[in-house]
């Protein structure tokens, strides 16, 4: 154990302010405990106040917590989300006192919490796009997640449901790489190190004194608790991605994590939400596909449209890549599997960098409005509700459509830093490069495509103003 250490300039732990709250393990405590009242409150309040005029526990989970709060730290900070997590703060005490079984076979993949997320979440969001956010089913569903969480973390070892089960455990892990900060030691101190102080203390099993060797820190959640145990641990600012330009044990959950969650949310949301507010809805294929199975069957409450741009979507995004992955391994000479896992980390920024848009423009068209209206209610606050900052026709909120191509810049950098990885001649590479990228190239495509159709035909006269609707609830539910 490391009492005392000189810090390099770019370890956050050196700077006064954030270093205390990164570092100070009360703080840190508290925080956590006032995050995980925050939760349960929110789900009681669901269940006590089960109609659409609770705007708190929505508020809290799909204005703040996700995605808001997840997806911006993530982009820059990495799992700081999992760090302060209800479930994973649960989960350390649960473990200590449980029966600390080994997880079975069955449960030890890390594509379970991916399909619960790609199909449990996104696939039931878009066929009926309100279930999961009335009061009563957010409140039900992180009930249930709560329950599940539990019995796993009572009856199996090592956090095994953070690993493996948590709908976004393994998607928090694979875009974490996209950000600037790393956890790791001062290899020096550790030469000398005879306690491991830092390994003990960590409640997923892990060495914190390894990931500088692993290039990669794994499974950490950045729960902090290394750092209180040893000085000698450090987290530092890096350059962005880091790591995806370094050799490392690719992980091929993570790889169809960065597709699935593409497909499910960037291209689907470009093909039903973007793409249909125009003019032009109805002459899309997916808007066509779906009224023609609505002219032989009623699928009721089923919102086709949604449906079948989320299946066009996943099936587009996965055909096209395997293959321009299938044809680039035959132009590179290395094997397609190789090739594919090698490469598909390049994706990572299309939704996490990209993601960063939606967030700016959502922020002031109704997550803003949203989260402080959230606690005016819950703490009976003694202010009015607040309306939106913007709305679809303030064009200066658009600024944050510059994320979306960052993200492209961004994604095709690591597609060449990653393609040095492999081992080939320069112009092999060169001619592989724009086949290895169907999935950089369909999202810039989509991007152009989608601005040159409302600036053609431009928006749908009879659809919805998203941020005149909030208006309307806003000054319903207004004090």
């Amino acid at each position: 154990m490391v009492n005392h250490i000189k810090r390099d300039k770019n370890d956050i732990y050196s700077f006064p302010l954030i270093g205390f709250i990164f570092k100070n393990a009360r703080f840190i405590f508290v925080l956590k405990v006032m995050i995980a009242i925050l939760f349960v409150y929110a789900i009681l309040f669901g269940f006590i106040n089960p109609t659409k005029e609770n705007v708190f526990t929505t508020g809290l989970f799909w204005g703040l917590f996700w995605p808001f709060f997840m997806v911006i730290t993530l982009a820059f900070f990495g799992r700081i989300f999992c760090g302060i997590c209800p479930h994973g703060f649960m989960g350390k005490y649960l473990t200590k006192i449980g029966l600390n079984k080994k997880l079975p076979k069955l449960f030890s993949n890390y594509f379970i919490g991916l399909f619960i997320l790609f199909i449990g979440w996104w696939l039931i969001y878009y066929m009926y796009p309100s279930l999961f956010k009335t009061p009563y089913a957010t409140a039900m569903m992180f009930a249930v997640l709560t329950l599940v969480a539990s019995i796993f973390f009572f009856v199996y070892e090592k956090m095994s449901y953070c690993k493996y089960i948590c709908p976004i455990g393994l998607v928090s892990k694979a875009f974490s790489k996209v950000s600037f900060t790393k956890l790791a030691t001062y290899s020096e101190s550790c030469k000398s190190c005879k306690t491991f102080e830092c390994a003990k203390s960590c409640t997923y099993d892990l060495k914190p004194f390894t990931f500088n060797k692993q290039n990669t820190m794994s499974d950490c959640t950045l729960c902090m608790d290394c750092s209180d145990s040893c000085e000698a641990v450090s987290f530092k600012i890096t350059k962005p991605s880091e790591s995806m330009f370094k050799k490392f044990k690719f992980s091929k959950a993570e790889v169809w994590a960065y597709l699935l969650i593409t497909a499910a949310i960037s291209i689907t949301m470009s093909f039903h939400h973007a793409l249909g507010r125009s003019a032009i809805v109805e002459d899309f294929f997916w808007t066509k596909t779906a009224r023609y199975f609505e002219s032989i069957f009623n699928f009721g409450t089923v919102d086709m449209i949604g449906l079948f741009a989320f299946l066009y979507a996943v099936a587009i995004v996965v055909i096209l890549n395997i293959i321009g992955m299938f044809i680039a391994s035959k132009i590179l000479k290395v094997s397609y599997e190789k090739t594919f896992y090698t490469l598909g980390y390049a994706f990572a920024p299309l939704f996490i960098i990209g993601g960063l848009s939606h967030m700016g423009e959502f922020f002031f068209y109704s997550y803003a409005s949203q989260i402080v209206n959230a606690f005016i209610q819950a703490f009976h606050l003694d202010m009015a509700y607040i309306e939106p900052l913007a709305s679809r026709r303030d064009k200066w909120v658009h600024v944050f459509t510059l994320f979306k191509y960052i993200a492209i810049i961004w994604a095709f950098v690591i597609m060449i830093g990653r393609l040095k990885l492999l081992k080939s001649t320069k112009l092999r590479k060169i001619i592989a490069m724009p086949f290895a990228s169907f999935l950089i190239i369909l999202y810039l495509g989509l991007n152009f495509y989608t601005g040159y159709v409302f600036k053609t035909y431009g928006a749908k006269k009879s659809g919805h103003n998203h941020s005149s609707m909030i208006k309307k609830e806003v000054r319903k539910n207004g004090h």
